[in-house]
């Protein structure tokens, strides 16, 4: 990178953001960061800027600050990537202004949240800034944040998958560690120093998207779900019952051919083309038929296959997945509006109902009583989570098969719930014309799914996440893009809403 002096507009610009009105600070700070970072990467003038920006501190009040310490973790965070580079160095120059930004803000406030976001890329301070952070009120989510994103990696003993969004919310059994280490002791050397910096990534992501929130709206409040389906670890699945989907033979079809299945006590088979599927633990198996296989540069994947993991999902990962892609941070969509939708959208389905990507089926139990005696299947892809689903309402035919190759007749279905998951599967698009394929004319698409946001920070925030199915970060939706998919499957959307960047939709199927 080459060192060029500071231009006179970078200078105006951090002079007319401290100077700006309270209702004009966000565009100025947004000037400001587009002077020197876009889309991740430094701009030439951002190392002579650091010090300019350092100085600023000391005369801003705390809303400033709190944009100026975000501003000078985004520079820094340019370089996680390749280690500490210049950027890196000029901000550490600057540290006896950083840490009293943590030390001397309201614990939990913008200030305190943007500093944390800041000094969490600075590993080289780590003893002087968990020092001052031992001095300092913070939660146990905001304490351990920092303290991983500081710790350098130990091939030895390093955690992997279970420290997004903090450390703190998960809590391992003695099990699920040793199923940890062993996975993680398969990596090669370069899979594990991939997997901790995306990792670290996501953690810093989910640190900055906190702090940029808060900045904007205030102290952020934690929604959590109340759900009786949510309260503790599910019990083994029931035993087989082949009965559960010999009676949706009219609408299950072999994923390879579409040809009918027949139905035994040890599964399904298909006559058009010999192939048989298994029923491993009362979850009829399709998932071979529709050509799935395990990504194997997908580190993450190995994390999902953890027992039990819909517990986690629900409880921690799901509520703060939300907030983040959602910009959820106060709480403007809960689960009980979630569920209220989903009740109030499918109440008159008349016939079956597939959930897909079900996950553990905390919204398949709300889709089952909304869609009362329609019938209702739940597909997925991730076993443990069907483990989970299956325990909890063993009265639901429960699938294992491809949201893009779904095992369902043509036209079949009156409605299609996909709740949460459009973003994770691998062709969106593809997914949406499989829903208009199988859904009757007249018949239902339910779908929560995320935009990005319209300012570039936020959308930084929101792409960093790496997450099973998405090693490379989150690949979110333009409206208008999801609106053209669901038209060309022949959908048209009834109602919509969307506080934050969610996308909640109805659509139905068009008749032919």
């Amino acid at each position: 990178m080459t060192v060029v002096p500071v231009a006179p507009a970078t200078d105006v610009l951090v002079k007319n953001l401290l100077a700006a009105s309270p209702d004009l600070v966000d565009t100025e700070f947004l000037r400001l960061v587009g002077a020197l970072w876009k889309d991740g990467e430094a701009t030439d003038e951002a190392v002579a800027a650091v010090p300019v920006l350092l100085a600023a501190l000391a005369g801003a009040d705390e809303d400033r600050q709190g944009r100026l310490a975000l501003l000078l973790g985004l520079l820094a965070e340019t370089e996680h990537a390749a280690g500490a580079g210049p950027i890196t160095r000029a901000v550490r120059a600057g540290l006896g202004h950083c840490v009293p930004l943590l030390t001397h803000a309201r614990p939990g406030g913008p200030l305190q949240l943007a500093a944390l976001y800041l000094l969490s890329h600075l590993p080289e301070d780590r003893e002087a800034i968990l020092a001052a952070a031992r001095e300092t009120d913070l939660t146990p989510d905001d304490r351990t944040r920092l303290e991983r994103c500081l710790q350098p990696l130990d091939p030895d003993d390093a955690v992997l998958g279970r420290v997004w969004p903090s450390p703190h919310e998960w809590q391992l059994g003695d099990d699920e560690l040793a199923f940890d280490q062993d996975w993680i002791r398969s990596l090669t050397p370069q899979q594990l120093a991939a997997t901790w910096s995306s990792d670290t990534r996501s953690v810093l992501a989910y640190t900055g998207a906190k702090a940029l929130w808060a900045l904007r709206h205030g102290t952020p409040t934690v929604v959590r779900d109340t759900s009786v389906h949510a309260d503790a670890r599910p019990q083994e699945p029931p035993a087989p019952r082949i009965e559960e989907f010999s009676r949706f033979a009219d609408v299950l079809r072999c994923p390879a051919c579409r040809g009918a299945l027949s139905f035994g006590d040890n599964g399904a088979a298909c006559g058009p083309c010999a192939r048989s599927y298994p029923l491993p633990h009362g979850v009829l198996d399709l998932s071979a038929g529709a050509g799935d296989s395990h990504d194997d540069s997908d580190v993450l994947q190995n994390a999902a296959g953890l027992q039990g993991i819909g517990f986690h999902y629900e409880n921690v990962l799901r509520p703060a997945f939300l907030r983040v892609m959602g910009q959820n941070w106060g709480g403007a969509v809960t689960p009980v509006d979630e569920d209220a939708y989903l009740t109030e959208q499918l109440a008159e389905v008349d016939g079956p109902v597939l959930d897909v990507a079900a996950g553990a089926g905390r919204w398949t139990a709300v889709v089952a009583e909304a869609a009362g005696d329609a019938g209702v299947l739940a597909l997925d892809l991730i076993a443990p989570m069907l483990a989970g689903l299956r325990a909890r309402l063993p009265e639901i035919a429960t699938l294992r098969a491809s949201a893009l190759a779904l095992p369902v007749a043509d036209a079949s279905l009156a409605a299609v719930n996909c709740w949460n998951a459009l973003q994770a599967l691998p062709d969106a698009k593809a997914a949406i014309d499989e829903i208009g394929r199988v859904l009757r004319p007249g018949g239902r698409l339910t779908l929560l799914t995320f935009r990005w946001a319209s300012d570039p920070v936020y959308r930084y925030f929101q792409g960093a996440h790496a997450f099973p199915g998405s090693p490379d970060g989150i690949k979110l939706f333009e409206t208008e893009q999801i609106h053209a998919w669901l038209r060309d499957a022949g959908l048209e959307p009834v109602s919509e809403k969307g506080p934050g960047t969610f996308v909640i939709v109805t659509a139905e199927k068009r008749p032919r």
